[in-house]
């Protein structure tokens, strides 16, 4: 699936992900391939996602993201140190 992470300042991550874990307002959550369509809001705290190549991950201080046709949108309010 296709993921994007964007901040106001910049266009952090482009590129395709096997599976994806967000620090959810009510919890955290994975979205795989074929996810059903999804808003939410998200708090601080670590998402990780994973490419053929590696597991990575990025802090957020907070956001929100859409899950539409297995494209992931992470709009982030910024990125913590």
């Amino acid at each position: 699936m296709h993921f994007e992470i964007v901040t106001p300042e910049q266009k952090v991550f482009e590129g395709e992900v096997s599976s994806i874990t967000f620090p959810g307002a009510d919890g955290s959550f994975q979205v795989l391939n074929n996810h059903a369509p999804l808003v939410s809001l998200l708090k601080e705290g670590f998402v990780e996602y994973k490419s053929k190549e590696s597991k990575q991950q990025v802090r957020i201080t907070g956001g929100v993201v859409e899950v539409l046709k297995n494209k992931v949108i992470l709009l982030a309010d910024g990125l913590a140190v």
